[in-house]
């Protein structure tokens, strides 16, 4: 606990960081080029839930049945099999929102998508071709999650794969679609590359790579992006690509978890555009743990919230809603501030 609430950023100072606020929609959208369609969504997003009236975000996100395969991901607790379980552990979770596939929120959508915001992920890793593409495509249209309720659209982009620059030009071009239609953008800004694995040590969550990663995403006009925590640095430096500068490494971050996620938070416009951070895959017994560090980090960074699923719906509602529950109650608690 000292180690997180006592840490003190030294890197890039709080006082640049645009917080999230009650009012970050008035802020930092309503200067911007977004339409009043867009606005409402934005704030309907961030008036939903136990964290209402906050800044801040709590997303469920269940596409693990596409991108994992729906065996893998639903053995732990078969019920999730059926979408309107997932939506019901978002709303009694307290969620903001719930981002799931076409299929899982098209199949409730008129019982639920007045009841909770809905996210319509885009694209997805489809993983029964063999052998595996690893490559993200669209399922769907942006006028279909229009159509189905939806206040938000999300999608991936694999930053560093051979696919990338397509996916690059196609979720631009869909996020440009769906702000023109009153939608709000989630960029879930992932890397994928055999190469950012260097000496046994692997660089797809290293702060100056996952940073940059941040960077495209926003100038795609990303109004949200998620990001997986960052656990180490200097993937430029060991791979030998891209463009630095040793100050990337001595003086806008250090080794201290904050210090990395700040400058993750540095990339998306100073936080102007909210990150939020992925609550990772279950380890069952250290879930909650895990859960609350990923939420003390980013919120002492500057970030926006918290998206978790596997550790979610991998286990008893009950317990769900509970982890769901304690991740709020991080960004709720008055005395966990802005490092």
């Amino acid at each position: 606990a000292e180690y997180l609430l006592a840490h003190t950023c030294r890197t890039i100072p709080r006082e640049t960081i645009h917080i999230p606020s009650p009012d970050t929609v008035e802020t930092i959208w309503v200067p911007s080029d977004r339409n009043a369609q867009t606005l409402r969504s934005l704030q309907s997003l961030l008036g939903h839930g136990r964290l209402a009236g906050t800044g801040y975000l709590s997303i469920l996100p269940v596409d693990q049945g596409i991108e994992h395969s729906a065996g893998a991901s639903f053995a732990p607790n078969p019920a999730y099999f059926d979408p309107e379980q997932i939506v019901r552990l978002a709303i009694e979770g307290g969620c903001n929102a719930v981002a799931s596939t076409f299929g899982v929120l098209g199949s409730v959508a008129r019982r639920y998508a007045h009841k909770i915001p809905f996210v319509v992920k885009i694209n997805h890793n489809e993983l029964l071709s063999y052998p595996n593409a690893y490559d993200q495509i669209l399922f769907g249209t942006v006028e279909e999650a229009w159509r189905m309720g939806a206040v938000a659209v999300g999608a991936t982009i694999s930053f560093g794969s051979a696919e990338s620059r397509r996916q690059l030009t196609e979720i631009a071009a869909a996020f440009e679609h769906a702000h023109d239609l009153g939608m709000a953008t989630i960029l879930w800004c992932y890397l994928r590359n055999n190469e950012f694995k260097k000496d046994g040590i692997d660089y797809h969550a290293a702060a100056d790579l996952t940073g940059q990663a941040n960077r495209l995403g926003v100038t795609i006009k990303a109004d949200i992006v998620k990001q997986k925590l960052p656990t180490n640095n200097g993937g430029f430096k060991a791979i030998h690509f891209g463009k630095t500068d040793e100050r990337m490494y001595t003086e806008l971050t250090t080794d201290h978890p904050i210090d990395l996620c700040r400058y993750q938070v540095a990339n998306s416009y100073m936080g102007r555009v909210g990150l939020i951070n992925s609550g990772g895959e279950s380890h069952g017994a250290s879930d909650l743990k895990d859960a609350v560090y990923t939420a003390v980090v980013n919120k002492r960074a500057g970030g926006m919230g918290l998206i978790s699923g596997r550790k979610a719906f991998q286990r008893p509602m009950k317990d769900g809603v509970e982890l769901l529950h304690t991740i709020q109650d991080v960004y709720l608690d008055p005395g966990i501030t802005i490092a």
